[in-house]
């Protein structure tokens, strides 16, 4: 069980492989594609679980045309996944990245199915994030898999990193679960009965000595299970210190260290950096994004400082996209250096608005995470900061939908939050508004016009609920519009922080996921993927886990590349 001690770690040493693998989340899926391609391969990991960032995540990927999307009748038309992706990149990013990803997407999908226990499905009707874009899929172009018994691992489960997302019970419950969970007050004929089956998979599981998992610890789970499945060795507690490099400047492996020894790993065919990005490393956050950022919020793995990509520019390479980040608005923490809350539904749901230190709106509430983040950044940039970020809601939306995964309906907000000062409670709008410490007068203001499109059913400032994307996490039950309903009677306020899943720039790598120069020439040997390299997709996210799919689709790329090196 995911309480027991970890093994021990297996002994790094002097070694020569084809393929090094430096990271392992996404890296696993490239460890079993080079596997798979015949290659000799080694991953090493800098922290002491599998898993990376991966793990914490939702799990889903986005990767178009792929065979459990053709399965399910899901629209998986290569041509219009082309056009959604031309709409959406525009010219952020070179058009040979995102329509090498789209080439080979279905094939490194099938290595996944052929090389792991994994069962995937659908995300049915979990929109494409920008779908007002022609191209786009309403109904859908994201995977998960399905839920998993970890207990598979045997002794290596404890090296599983555990998910940042806890139920209370043993509960397996995927993204496609928690949208009617979400929602079991309001629609209990389908969330009551998700709940339900799952719990008893949970507990259930249990008695057969079963462990159920779900989301991206799932997804790292079974990644892992195929890895020792295919006897491909892995060294935790064993971080990246130096590329080695030849005469002509072509890489020929890289130098780990261990607890103190530090071990020579040549890689004949290449090295494959998938250590994630700094989401972790302040200094690199204030240079390239603000100088207000203290690293304080980031959701990703700890391990997660840059080492690969700073380690990168040693050798020569060059770095793009250094400003991008997967933005993920969050619940602020309690305490300085506290781990933010999650949310994912809260900020879609009617009954709720988000206003800024001057007590007014700025934003499309339902608008994808990263988006927001962005429109935030840049008003930073602009000198127009929003300041502190409030989401206001009602008692009957208090009562109606779970909040921050913790916070369940018609239960009280966590006392820890009103100590500390992020959330507060009132019965009138002046009253919150002098708690949050915003303007009265313009916050009074502010929810009389909300509350009048509300009424109307139409958001004339940010047309919050007109979007596909928007209404995936509204509440049906409401008419005419499922993210929009006026606020009454008690109120509250939750303070938000401009949290992340990750940064998504960093080295600069091509179609086939080689590492490039400033003078766009390559770095022989050397690949980057997932967050050690600039984001595929430019400044844009195009839906529910573009991240994973990026990673699973370049380190197969990246394998099948090294595998035709001389």
């Amino acid at each position: 069980m995911a309480d027991k001690p970890i093994p021990p770690i297996t002994p790094a040493k002097d070694i020569e492989v084809d393929v090094v693998i430096v990271g392992a989340g996404t890296g696993m899926a490239a460890a079993l594609s080079a596997h798979e391609a015949g290659l000799s391969t080694l991953i090493i990991e800098k922290s002491q679980y599998m898993g990376g960032s991966t793990a914490l995540s939702g799990g889903a990927f986005w990767i178009p045309g792929n065979k459990v999307l053709r399965d399910s009748g899901a629209d998986y038309d290569q041509k219009r996944a082309h056009l959604y992706l031309e709409n959406v990149v525009g010219d952020s990013a070179p058009k040979e990245r995102w329509e090498a990803f789209l080439e080979h997407g279905p094939a490194a999908v099938d290595v996944m199915i052929r090389n792991t226990p994994l069962e995937f499905m659908w995300c049915k009707d979990y929109s494409d994030y920008h779908s007002d874009l022609p191209g786009s899929a309403p109904s859908s172009r994201s995977v998960e898999s399905k839920p998993f018994n970890a207990a598979i691992l045997g002794a290596e489960r404890a090296r599983l990193r555990p998910s940042a997302l806890g139920a209370p019970i043993p509960m397996p419950v995927t993204g496609v679960d928690y949208k009617w969970m979400n929602l079991m007050a309001k629609v209990p004929q389908k969330g009551f009965v998700k709940a339900a089956g799952r719990a008893a998979q949970g507990i259930g599981g249990l008695a057969l000595k079963k462990e159920f998992t779900a989301g991206g610890e799932a997804l790292a789970a079974g990644m892992f299970a195929g890895v020792i499945k295919a006897g491909i060795p892995y060294w935790t507690e064993t971080g990246l210190v130096e590329i080695l490099t030849d005469a002509k400047g072509a890489v020929t492996g890289i130098k780990a260290e261990q607890k103190g020894k530090q071990v020579t790993i040549t890689a004949r065919k290449g090295v494959i950096l998938s250590a994630g990005g700094f989401d972790h490393n302040a200094e690199l956050r204030q240079k390239y994004q603000s100088e207000t950022f203290k690293g304080q919020w980031a959701l990703g793995a700890e391990s997660n400082t840059g080492d690969a990509i700073t380690l990168g520019q040693k050798v020569g390479a060059d770095i793009t996209l250094m400003d991008q980040v997967w933005w993920f608005p969050s619940v602020a923490p309690t305490k300085e250096g506290g781990r933010p809350g999650v949310m994912l539904a809260e900020r879609s749901l009617p009954g709720s608005f988000m206003v800024g230190s001057n007590g007014k709106r700025f934003i499309n509430e339902s608008i994808d995470y990263m988006s927001y983040g962005q429109t935030v950044l840049q008003r930073e940039l602009d000198g127009d900061p929003i300041g502190d970020t409030w989401i206001v809601f009602d008692q009957e939306y208090k009562n109606s939908y779970l909040f921050a995964a913790i916070s369940y309906p018609r239960t009280p907000l966590p006392e820890a939050w009103y100590e500390a000062g992020i959330a507060h409670k009132a019965e009138s709008p002046q009253e919150l508004a002098n708690k949050m410490g915003v303007p009265v007068d313009a916050f009074v203001e502010q929810m009389n016009t909300f509350n009048g499109y509300a009424r109307a059913g139409r958001d004339d400032d940010f047309n919050r609920g007109e979007a596909t994307y928007d209404r995936y996490y509204g509440d049906p039950t409401v008419t005419p519009n499922p993210n929009l309903r006026q606020l009454s009677g008690t109120l509250y306020a939750v303070k938000i922080v401009c949290g992340d899943l990750g940064t998504c720039g960093g080295l600069k790598a091509n179609e086939n996921a080689q590492v490039l120069r400033a003078d766009g020439t390559v770095i022989d040997g050397l690949y980057a993927i997932g967050n050690s390299a600039g984001n595929a997709f430019g400044n844009r996210y195009p839906g529910a886990g573009a991240t994973i799919g990026q990673g699973i689709v370049y380190g197969y790329i990246a394998a099948q590349h090294a595998k035709s090196r001389a």
